[in-house]
């Protein structure tokens, strides 16, 4: 039990490190942030957009997942808030530039990028920027 403990922790600090490596990429509303992204759009346009790219089997997507749940939930018809295992499904994280997961990117009303982060999010960050896209 203890050793079990012990690799779990490991674990979590191995993800902590990798999401201070590559750290936030990018910044709110920063025009320069996004521009080796230009080409990239929501996938719901005319609509507010979290995607979060990750694995249903990396620990820190694991540790995202009921907050990705009820933000579904409180967000329901105001904005998009969408998971993809890009374990399972490849060719998403190619397309959306991941380097590490979890890598959540926001997407304004007008489908442009305006915000990426990579490492665990809390949902008071989430809100937060949600909040500052126009999303009440």
């Amino acid at each position: 039990m203890k050793q079990n403990k012990r690799i779990w922790i490991i674990l979590a600090l191995a993800a902590a490190a990798l999401a201070i490596v590559y750290g936030v990429r990018g910044s709110l509303f920063d025009s320069g942030s996004t521009e080796n992204m230009a080409a990239l759009t929501s996938p719901f346009p005319d609509r507010v957009v979290m995607l979060d790219l990750g694995a249903n089997e990396c620990v820190p997507c694991k540790m995202m997942a009921p907050i990705l749940e009820e933000l579904k939930k409180e967000y329901a018809g105001r904005a998009e808030i969408i998971f993809i295992d890009v374990w399972k499904d490849p060719d998403q994280a190619k397309k959306y530039g991941i380097r590490a997961i979890p890598t959540q990117i926001f997407f304004n009303a007008e489908g442009r990028e305006v915000y990426r982060n990579t490492g665990f999010m809390d949902k008071k960050r989430i809100v937060d920027i949600l909040s500052r896209l126009g999303v009440s």
